[in-house]
């Protein structure tokens, strides 16, 4: 029981008291008490609305019914088109429907016998409105307030499912974005880190080495560092970007040649062949080709021989960039995370390319195809 309902309720009583003292009812020689007990019937049902809709409109019948052999009286028949009201919106959805037929037959019904038993055509319009208002508008007043009720529930669910939906994209967006970034730093840190391990390790292995050559390696080391630096600040600038990545800032397979530069500085031999004349590339396939090259080389350094085989062909429509490294089985003893194959794979998905990596001839084999989406 809400309290506001029996607030209403008390109020109601009191209102149908005023009214029954007035001489709002009619006049049948019965004690004026009698009228009270419908009255409070239905502020009874008007407290139990919510909780019980289905009993507050049997309350309600119930005094209507009884006022109507004492009275009737008009505070009972006003208080009763609440509980009307409120079983059709507070009860069974079907219940409306239902009620809406049968308080539209009795109102026909109702005005037509009155009319028929007073052989007056005035009394038969008269009681058809009257009963309809009495019945009928209420029960129409519930329906509506109902679909408008439930309307406004599906719209807050629908609301609430977008924005479920909106902050799952945003999740997506967020994860999609970390995982690019550790991609790119990744692939832009290892190749120099790679080289910069690999020289330290062999500076401090070997104790004949001069001072001529251990200020060379050093000053590869300081080399590897530098532009290890400023490929991180590229990165992260470019990553706080809105939109595309800059024109003049983008990696291309083109530069590859840079790479076999600091891949030989670091003590790998890599022999680097272009098949096909040089072309401009889409930006996505540009980056895409640079990093597998460069995280190729960096395994090579780390896990392969001496040698690395790089060919870049240009075919129409397609570049294929193949990484050959043998395997001494010896090792450089640099740890690694596993992310390398995984991230030139989705680097080669991303542009829609094909992907294949392992073993190859007694070595290890990288190969990628990106399409270039040319237009003839």
């Amino acid at each position: 029981m809400r309290r506001d309902d029996a607030l209403w309720a008390a109020l109601c009583f009191a209102g149908g008291l005023v009214l029954i003292a007035t001489d709002a009812y009619v006049h049948r020689g019965v004690p004026v008490y009698l009228l009270t007990g419908p009255l409070l019937l239905t502020c009874l049902g008007i407290v139990v609305r919510r909780r019980a809709p289905l009993a507050a409109l049997t309350l309600g019948v119930v005094a209507v019914v009884g006022d109507a052999l004492v009275g009737p009286s008009m505070g009972t028949i006003l208080f009763f088109t609440d509980n009307l009201y409120a079983a059709v919106l507070y009860g069974p959805r079907r219940l409306g429907r239902w009620m809406l037929g049968i308080t539209s037959v009795f109102a026909v019904v109702g005005g037509t016998a009155a009319g028929f038993i007073s052989r007056d055509l005035s009394v038969l319009a008269m009681a058809i409105v009257q009963l309809g208002l009495i019945g009928t508008t209420p029960v129409i007043t519930g329906v509506i307030v109902r679909q408008y009720r439930d309307q406004a529930k599906s719209e807050r669910a629908r609301a609430e499912q977008v924005a479920r939906l909106a902050e799952l994209d945003r999740q997506a967006a967020v994860n999609t974005e970390r995982t690019r970034m550790a991609r790119e730093l990744h692939d832009m840190i290892a190749n120099h880190f790679s080289a910069i391990a690999i020289q330290s390790t062999a500076v401090l292995s070997r104790k004949d080495l001069d001072a001529r050559t251990v200020r060379e390696v050093l000053e590869s080391i300081r080399e590897n560092s530098v532009q290890g630096m400023a490929e991180m600040r590229t990165t992260i600038e470019l990553l706080r970007q809105d939109g595309e990545e800059a024109e003049a800032t983008r990696r291309r397979v083109a530069e590859a040649g840079e790479l076999a530069k600091r891949a030989r500085e670091a003590g790998l031999d890599v022999r680097l062949r272009v098949d096909g004349d040089a072309r401009e590339l889409p930006a996505s396939v540009d980056l895409a080709g640079y990093r597998i090259v460069q995280e190729s080389l960096t395994n090579a350094l780390k896990h392969g021989g001496k040698v690395a085989d790089v060919v870049i062909g240009y075919r129409p429509g397609l570049v294929t960039l193949t990484v050959d490294n043998p395997v001494d089985g010896v090792g450089r003893g640099l740890p690694g995370a596993g992310a390398g194959i995984i991230g030139m794979r989705e680097r080669t998905a991303l542009v829609g390319g094909a992907f294949q990596a392992g073993p190859h001839d007694d070595g290890w084999r990288v190969r990628a195809e990106l399409p270039t989406r040319e237009t003839v």
